[in-house]
């Protein structure tokens, strides 16, 4: 009788992408980060465990949005105080600082579970096309 083997936190083997989001759609291409960062496309992938890559994005400044969601679009939060809503749309964060459109468009599309921290900490997000990460991506 054959038995499903499981895999074990010490058999992940994590892999770097390197992702260019200049005029590509925001949605197609956090949809697609957020899959490398779950690790969905390896073969031992697991649920319950982190099987994701590391993932840098680069000019996060040029990325595109469709219709007319540069001005309708809005990112908002509450500081938990009284009065402490706070609302700012797509072309004043664009302004502010475009990694974090990245980086609230991937957060929306990981699974809502313990392993969501893990995964976007492996996200590492830039504005234009110069990182530090240079070094992983020599091979």
């Amino acid at each position: 009788m054959k038995k499903t083997k499981t895999t074990k936190a010490s058999e992940i083997k994590r892999g770097w992408y390197l992702i260019d989001v200049k005029d590509k759609r925001l949605g197609r291409v956090a949809s697609q980060i957020a899959e490398l960062l779950i690790g969905k496309s390896k073969v031992y992938y697991s649920p319950n465990l982190d099987c994701g890559d590391y993932v840098v994005v680069i000019n996060a400044a040029e990325v595109e949005v469709s219709g007319r969601k540069r001005k309708q679009k809005l990112y908002q939060h509450h500081s938990g105080y009284p009065g402490g809503f706070k609302e700012k749309t797509f072309e004043e964060l664009m302004k502010r600082d475009p990694r974090k459109i990245i980086h609230y468009a991937v957060n929306g599309m990981l699974p809502k579970n313990k392993l969501r921290d893990r995964r976007l900490r492996r996200l590492k997000v830039f504005s234009d096309d110069q990182h530090l990460y240079q070094d992983k991506f020599k091979k």
